[in-house]
């Protein structure tokens, strides 16, 4: 009589496919066990019908429309379901094993209800293509944090970087040029961000000066504002001023007085506004891509315009060059206005034709948000919320690319001038990439076929330890013959990345260094500050003693020693993500990073460190970085 009063009702789940054909005897096997039998006071019912033979479809916890992408009633059918807002799936791939489709879905489901996720949460999940293995993962990071990375020692000359002087980089340049026509080369270009901290202290200026009441020299001394000072001091430099001053001059508010200085003042306020308006130039909203970086003459450049005049320079072969963008899909157009501006003058001047396309951040790499209790965050309408997961999303980008070589660099590292010397240490580092390449593919071959003596087996594990800088087990001359060919061949059968490295003055960012993993071996790595536990007097003390800078300088090789692609996905160390935190709705929210591109995300890649010249790092971190001699024209 006890349990009859303690236990909890059964709350039936009613799901309801709708296929082309066999939808019934789906049905009948699917309410057979396991899916249909009780669990957690739970019970999934299942029902199906012919798409062709439904008129009105009937309301059910969950409608799965299995159909192709063609089929006009099926579509017509989810869309009646959405009008309804009956929670739905439209499948489009898989439509030829309902059975194999539904059974994943439903298991997929289940996950989601013993994470305490409803049925909307899981049909937002499964549209982005999340599985909820991923989301469990996450949540469980949320609850019992990432370890901070163990570093063992910076990466400094003669200890993980190596130099490259200008005769050598001649050479590997030189060597680069004479084997690019054998290679597929791209040009790989993250430029999604927009330039909101580029214009973050005009907008603070904005929404804090009133000009009514104070000069904006007196705002200056009162917020100790030296970056407006320097803006106003170069405002005349910035290759935009001309054509947002015109504009400017229309919205003017001139006050009575009549002082120049005062007079000025409402000038400089008008350019400001001017400039990050929404309902004019809106450059705060726009990515860095396409704002105007320098002049040639008559030419206002944009960042997109330099790097197609780099990929001429540097990642041609066979007389064309590829340009790959990523973007926010949101300003597609931009950026095309932007290149088409542009194209066939450099194709024009440098004789080489450009191709380009652009990828947007798959969805299914965005991050489940959670409060700070570590339940899932919602909006004002109830939904789960997702951010993006940061730029180690785009592994899947480059993961994709059909491309032998890779040249990877961020869309705001660019410069007026030094072109000759940019492509001078690109090419060599590509150089670099293609011997160390045509060794490794060498030895991988002669130990597939098992062609080596012990003492050959040693030369190559002097190469990877001297030339690759891999930390050989120090047990290998313990392991029989067949384990070394094994060992040797896992530690040179992957993705290589050659990594420009300049000398550290103090920016911002990650930087090389040596890393103890969690079997006790070290690895070459790029670390950002964020990483390191620096209230830890030891980690804090290595992380000063670095003498390198990453300024995401990087030539990449993605094919093995077949020809195959490497599967990108297989070598990221999922243990190096981020938490983030964020204010949504007035609340706090945690947000979870995956691991950078150039961090975690390749972290399982043979590394290689090399220095380049300061020279070829000039990033736009603020506007007034356009004022740096790299983004002036000389005089």
């Amino acid at each position: 009589m006890e349990d009859n009063f303690t236990r909890q009702k059964t709350a039936t789940i009613n799901i309801t496919i709708y296929a082309e054909f066999d939808s019934k005897t789906t049905a009948a096997l699917l309410n057979q066990q396991p899916f249909a039998e009780e669990k957690n006071n739970r019970r999934l019912n299942f029902k199906a019908k012919d798409i062709g033979l439904v008129n009105t479809p009937k309301q059910s916890d969950m409608a799965i429309v299995i159909a192709p992408e063609e089929n006009r009633d099926a579509n017509n059918l989810a869309e009646m379901l959405r009008l309804n807002s009956n929670p739905r799936l439209r499948i489009t791939e898989g439509y030829d094993d309902v059975y194999e489709k539904v059974s994943y879905i439903v298991s997929e489901l289940e996950k989601a209800f013993e994470l305490g996720l409803s049925i909307t949460d899981f049909v937002q999940i499964y549209k982005r293509n999340i599985t909820l293995e991923k989301i469990g993962s996450q949540v469980n990071i949320f609850k019992n944090g990432i370890d901070k990375i163990n570093l063992e020692r910076p990466a400094v000359i003669s200890d993980g970087v190596f130099m490259l002087d200008k005769e050598t980089a001649q050479q590997c340049a030189a060597y680069f040029d004479s084997k690019k026509d054998l290679y597929k080369l791209k040009k790989f270009v993250p430029a999604s961000g927009a330039a909101t901290r580029m214009f973050k202290f005009l907008h603070d200026f904005i929404a804090d000066y009133n000009p009514k009441k104070e000069t904006i020299n007196g705002y200056i001394n009162r917020k100790k504002d030296n970056s407006l000072e320097v803006f106003l001091l170069g405002l005349e430099k910035f290759p935009f001023y001309k054509e947002i001053a015109a504009e400017a001059e229309k919205h003017v508010v001139y006050p009575e007085a009549d002082d120049e200085n005062v007079r000025e003042d409402a000038r400089n306020y008008s350019f400001i506004k001017t400039m990050i308006s929404e309902d004019l130039f809106d450059y705060a909203n726009k990515p860095k891509g396409i704002l105007p970086f320098h002049c040639y003459g008559n030419l206002t450049a944009t960042p997109v315009y330099e790097h197609l005049r780099e990929s001429v320079a540097y990642a041609g072969s066979q007389g064309q060059t590829h340009v790959h963008f990523t973007i926010s899909e949101n300003h597609l157009n931009g950026f095309l206005d932007s290149i088409n501006e542009v194209r066939a003058r450099v194709e024009e001047e440098s004789g080489i034709k450009i191709s380009f396309n652009f990828t947007y951040q798959h969805k299914e790499t965005d991050t489940l948000a959670v409060d700070m209790a570590n339940n899932p965050f919602r909006d004002e309408k109830g939904n789960l919320l997702f951010r993006p997961g940061g730029h180690g999303a785009l592994i899947e980008n480059l993961n994709r690319l059909d491309a032998d070589i890779v040249f990877v660099k961020n869309i705001d590292n660019v410069r007026h001038t030094k072109m000759d010397t940019i492509s001078l240490y690109k090419k060599a580092l590509g150089g670099m990439l293609v011997k160390l390449q045509q060794t490794i593919f060498d030895y991988l071959e002669r130990i597939e076929k098992r062609e080596l003596s012990e003492e050959e087996l040693d030369e190559i594990v002097e190469f990877a330890s001297k030339k690759l800088s891999l930390d050989i087990s120090p047990d290998f001359d313990k392991f029989t013959l067949e384990n070394k060919f094994l060992y040797l061949t896992e530690c040179l059968d992957r993705p290589i990345r050659i990594c420009g490295m300049v000398k550290n003055e103090g920016e911002p960012g990650g930087g090389p260094f040596w890393v103890k993993g969690k079997r006790g071996r070290v690895s070459l790595q790029i670390v950002e500050s964020s990483q390191i536990d620096l209230d830890n007097k030891i980690q804090n003390h290595i992380f000063s003693q670095s003498t390198h800078f990453n300024p995401v300088d990087l030539v990449c090789g993605l094919k093995d020693y077949k020809g195959k692609k490497f599967n990108l996905t297989q070598y990221v160390d999922p243990n190096t993500g981020f938490i983030v935190y964020k204010n949504r709705m007035g609340k706090d929210v945690k947000s979870y990073e995956l691991p950078g591109l150039w961090n975690g995300a390749m972290a399982g890649w043979i590394t290689v460190f090399v220095e380049v010249p300061l020279k070829t790092f000039n990033p736009v971190k603020t506007v007034n970085d356009l004022l740096k001699a790299a983004h002036q024209k000389p005089v």
